[in-house]
């Protein structure tokens, strides 16, 4: 899941990607190394249309 891919929508892009990025769930995860799934939103809720 990747912005690149276009997979996304917009907003989760500008208002994590581009914005505050310290309060992405996926963003904190990896700081802390844990895994999380390739579906999981910004805000920690899983897109199964990304699988």
């Amino acid at each position: 899941m990747t912005k690149a891919a276009g997979k996304i929508d917009k907003k989760w892009v500008e208002n994590y990607c581009h914005g505050d990025n310290k309060s992405c769930q996926r963003y904190q995860m990896e700081e802390k190394g844990e895994y999380h799934p390739d579906n999981m939103l910004p805000d920690g809720s899983i897109d199964q249309s990304l699988s």
